[in-house]
């Protein structure tokens, strides 16, 4: 095994330019994370760089057997904390043949959102904040958690330290400095209300970026697990009952809103994202309405409402930004599972493009 460890470790750099390009994207049901690696002449700093690739689309619920070519376009460059050197992580996204998006390709349409001229000139900034479980592989019960049976009530695991109440945390800590390396601009961790539950926060970041980011960081977690033996559920409510679901809470900030008089734009804003309840919160995540109950840290799915420093409303404020009279507000609807290039695009849409 140490011969293994070592081969898997070799420094490329000492004896060729050649580098490993791992493509990753995203398969059919929307979360499931794919990938495959190529060698590339590098260094490679830019996308412009990288060529276009295909892969078989009718293996991942995108294409027809009879017509299975997805075509892969790069759009962001990582570095591969996995390989080192100067090997890189690629985010793709995929279209037809015919140069034109499949159905599946959220980015798309996204970047046209970020593209808009009166979305760039607000300068969107998004801070993502990404619960996850961590689950025990054989029996796909959470972490630390007697199998067959329940750990204590909620109460001392956030936040917490000791190993009756702290689960994983080598795991977290790799992912943390894995996404560091990656070029990732992930900006903490911590461990959340129930047991065998993490987060870890994504910003700030910039338009179309912030999506790229949340999905390379989930691909870095799913490798971690794997080398780990865990099992990575970003289920909004894995364990049904008096358990905390699993969100996405999502910061957001405009140009205006972090200048002065900035509240009052975030107060209309706001009222925007209050007209359009329904229509975000069905593009919110898959099974968030177990989660979204109007308990557990959540408001109730059917009803908007916001408040200051209000963890149990659809949107908070906070104190700071009251204070100063400027800076910006959490959506926290979104959950764990939610696609981070539909929420942010849809968040620029509705406060800066939406005219009610």
């Amino acid at each position: 095994m140490s011969l293994l460890s070592d081969l898997i470790n070799l420094d490329l750099s000492e004896t060729t330019d050649k580098i490993i390009a791992e493509y990753i994207w995203i398969g059919g049901s929307g979360m499931d994370l794919r990938s495959k690696a190529r060698t590339l002449k590098g260094p490679i700093t830019d996308v412009i760089q990288l060529p276009k690739w295909n892969y078989d689309g009718s293996s991942t619920g995108q294409a027809p057997g009879e017509d299975s070519e997805v075509i892969l376009y790069p759009q962001a460059i990582f570095k591969d904390p996995f390989r080192k050197g100067n090997n890189i992580l690629v985010m793709c996204d995929c279209y037809t043949p015919q140069g034109e998006p499949i159905p599946t390709n959220k980015r798309y349409h996204a970047a046209k959102i970020f593209a808009d001229p009166a979305v760039a000139a607000e300068e969107p900034w998004y801070g993502i904040e990404q619960e996850y479980t961590l689950l025990q592989k054989d029996v796909k019960w959470p972490l630390g958690w007697p199998v067959g049976g329940f750990p204590g009530p909620q109460g001392p695991y956030y936040c917490s330290a000791g190993a009756d109440k702290s689960f994983g945390r080598d795991i977290v800590d790799a992912h943390y400095k894995a996404c560091l390396y990656a070029g990732i601009n992930i900006s903490g961790i911590n461990g959340e209300v129930m047991p065998g539950q993490w987060e870890f926060q994504v910003g700030p970041s910039v338009g179309i970026a912030a999506g790229d980011q949340i999905w390379v960081a989930r691909y870095i977690l799913e490798r971690i697990t794997e080398i780990a033996g865990v099992v990575l559920t970003f289920d909004p409510k894995p364990i049904p009952g008096d358990w905390n679901g699993a969100g996405a809470h999502t910061n957001y900030s405009t140009k205006s809103m972090r200048e002065d008089g900035g509240y009052e734009v975030i107060k209309a804003a706001i009222e925007k994202l209050k007209l359009k309840h329904k229509e975000h919160i069905a593009a919110y995540g898959e099974g968030n309405e177990r989660r979204l109950t109007g308990r557990h840290e959540t408001a109730d799915i059917n009803t908007f409402s916001w408040g200051v420093a209000n963890r149990g409303a659809s949107v908070r404020v906070g104190r700071d930004t009251e204070k100063d009279g400027k800076g910006y507000f959490e959506d926290r609807r979104p959950a764990s599972n939610m696609d981070p290039y539909v929420v942010t695009s849809k968040i620029a849409e509705t406060t800066i493009l939406f005219k009610p």
